[in-house]
């Protein structure tokens, strides 16, 4: 075989500790410079995050972004109301006609719907459906109307059945007008 001449790279000279890849010693605080690209990463990918939650899910808000909550100084503002209809004879035919009503109880009560439907069907007023609601722990009796022209008829059955408030609503688009019993509906005598 063959043998080629020495040169002074064979020689290798033994005071040198280096095995391997011939690298110089890394410069101080090169650590650091490394954390801080990890952090500033992760920090865009914890923004980049935040604002595609924010903006896929409705329930989301950011508190960067949030409406300004009111100041805590009351305002007296007189709103205005309509008066309530007590009587369903004095309806107008066209709102008679379009006047539908349920009565869903949210207690924990049983049949509590039908003694409020009758008692609204003996007042005059047409037939509630009656049905028990998805929830069974509201405490207050809520009347909800669906548009604006029968806040009367709202109010007019929240004080028949002494109910604490009416709210105007989307949320029962099957009828006119909601009733949601509480647990602080009292039932009339003998009923």
């Amino acid at each position: 075989m063959a043998a080629f001449p020495r040169d002074q790279f064979d020689e290798i000279p033994r005071d040198i500790d280096r095995v391997g890849a011939h690298r110089a010693p890394g410069k101080p605080g090169r650590g650091w410079v490394a954390f801080a690209w990890a952090a500033l990463a992760t920090g865009v990918l914890v923004v980049v995050g935040l604002f595609a939650l924010a903006a896929l899910d409705s329930r989301f808000e950011l508190p960067v972004f949030a409406p300004e909550t009111p100041s805590a100084t009351p305002s007296e503002t007189i709103v205005e109301t309509a008066d309530p209809v007590t009587d369903p004879s004095t309806l107008d035919d066209a709102l008679r006609d379009g006047l539908t009503i349920a009565v869903l109880n949210a207690t924990g009560t049983e049949g509590l719907s039908n003694v409020a439907g009758d008692q609204i069907a003996d007042a005059g007023w047409p037939n509630p459906s009656r049905a028990a609601a998805d929830v069974t722990d509201d405490t207050e009796t809520i009347v909800y109307y669906s548009s604006e022209e029968y806040e009367g008829v709202a109010r007019g059955i929240m004080e028949l059945i002494g109910a604490a408030d009416v709210s105007l609503s989307d949320a029962f688009p099957a009828t006119v007008v909601t009733v949601v019993l509480g647990s602080d509906y009292e039932p009339p005598a003998g009923g």
